[in-house]
Parts: C-alpha cells; sequence; structure tokens
C-alpha cells in the first residue's frame, strides 16, 4: 500500500533557481550537513548524486537522485534501504529572491510497518526541511 508523507511548507530566502542549482547538486549541498545536529553531522555524506546517512535503528540508507526538472523539482529514490521509497523536492517561486518548498516521501508500507515508522519519519522530514530551508543558496 502506497503511504505519502509531505512536510510543511517552508519559505526560502533565495530564488527558485538558486536553491534548485544547489540541491541538484549533492557535492554542493555539504553545507546542509552543516545545519544538522553536531553529533549527527558524522551520519550523513554529500556525493555527486547520491546521499548516504545512518539511520538508527535501521541503518544506512543510500538515495540518489533519479530525475531533475530544472527548476522546480528534484526526485531521489532509495539505493541501499530496508525501505524502499521515493524522495521529492519541489521548489515554487514566491517571488524572484524567494521561493517555497517541500519534502515528499511515498514508499509501498504495509499498516504495520506504517504505524511503526510514521511519527520517526515525519520527524525526520521535517528536521530535513528544516535544514534545507536554513541554507545559504548564493
Amino acid at each position: 500500500m502506497e503511504s505519502k508523507f509531505e512536510s510543511s511548507i517552508r519559505e526560502i530566502p533565495y530564488s527558485q533557481e538558486a536553491v534548485y542549482r544547489r540541491l541538484s547538486d549533492l557535492a554542493l549541498s555539504e553545507e546542509v550537513r552543516n545545519q544538522l545536529p553536531e553529533d549527527k553531522r558524522e551520519d550523513i555524506i554529500f556525493e555527486n548524486d547520491t546521499i548516504t546517512m545512518n539511520v538508527p535503528p535501521v541503518g544506512k540508507i543510500s538515495i540518489a537522485i533519479c530525475e531533475r526538472e530544472e527548476p522546480k523539482t528534484i526526485k531521489y529514490k532509495t539505493v541501499t534501504s530496508p525501505l524502499p521509497f521515493n524522495l521529492w523536492v519541489q521548489l515554487l517561486p514566491t517571488s524572484d529572491t524567494s521561493c517555497k518548498m517541500r519534502l515528499t516521501i511515498k514508499a509501498d508500507l504495509n499498516p504495520f510497518v506504517k504505524g511503526m515508522i510514521s511519527k520517526p519519519l515525519n520527524i525526520g522530514l521535517e528536521k530535513l526541511a528544516d535544514a534545507i530551508a536554513a541554507g545559504t543558496y548564493e
């Protein structure tokens, strides 16, 4: 059964194009890592089109960019994960110098697994959205 999780919408005080350019090249997204709590920074690695993170108690998860729709959408799919999922970053302009962003995760989850991971997944999605929104995109 497909399950969908969405972050709340975040305002980012940079143009849609600037945010897209930075987020679509994961090697440039190292700055997002610096927005994470110090004890979590070593748990995430950005490389070209792949993000690898350690997610206790699940273990290592790797996701890779599978589609780009400049300047509005970046789609990721799992490379390594006990639960395959897709992650989308959606960007919409609000002016020439700002945009809004929402993160969406879609996964095939049975009701038991969904019940176990919904709350931590929503919390993690909101923290990731916060880190992306706090980034510098110049």
